[in-house]
């Protein structure tokens, strides 16, 4: 099984952290992956995004014409990504800073309050890790304790007070999400 994640934002979002994230996460899980950087020539407050690409098998290519699973952090970002979502695709957008394309019927959206749910877990910064507790919850694509795990280990010592707030804001992500399919049900 092969999955291409995108995750695109605007620099100063931790869109390339949350990446590198998800990618250590799956090393650690023992899965073949790539991760693939891009942002603009301002950094802060400009473009950014990230591919990532996990597989039970060597990857071909890292790079993704029609990603499976994108996280969209910003407007610009789900304007840009949904339309090249594969058929069946995830896209998790960041509705504190993004309308809902409605283009797409043929994608399953999962709408995250991210930048609230980052403050009440103890900081704005952590938008990018409520986000991918949002994507576990819907789409296990690793085991369910990688990305913890995978934050207690790599997360820069610069930032290791802030360990307990990404956890918070990893779990808040989870069950944001776990609370709209009780909702839906």
């Amino acid at each position: 099984m092969q999955t291409s994640v995108v995750i695109a934002g605007f620099g100063g979002q931790g869109v390339l952290f949350a990446g590198q994230l998800l990618a250590h996460a799956a090393l650690d899980a023992r899965k073949h992956v790539t991760w693939i950087p891009s942002y603009g020539p301002e950094m802060r407050g400009g473009t950014a995004h990230c591919t990532v690409v996990i597989s039970d098998q060597p990857i071909g290519s890292p790079f993704a014409r029609h990603p499976e699973i994108v996280l969209a952090l910003n407007q610009p970002s789900a304007v840009k990504y949904a339309p090249l979502m594969g058929l069946g695709g995830l896209l998790v957008v960041n509705t504190s800073l993004a309308a809902i394309p409605t283009t797409r019927t043929d994608v399953r959206v999962i709408p995250v309050d991210a930048n609230e749910l980052a403050e009440a877990a103890g900081d704005l910064r952590l938008a990018n890790v409520v986000m991918l507790g949002a994507l576990f919850a819907a789409r296990p694509i690793l085991p369910a304790t990688a990305i913890e795990s995978a934050l207690e280990r790599y997360l820069p010592e610069r930032h290791r007070n802030l360990l307990d707030a990404n956890r918070a804001a990893l779990r808040a992500g989870y069950a944001s999400h776990r609370a709209q399919t009780r909702l839906a049900a």
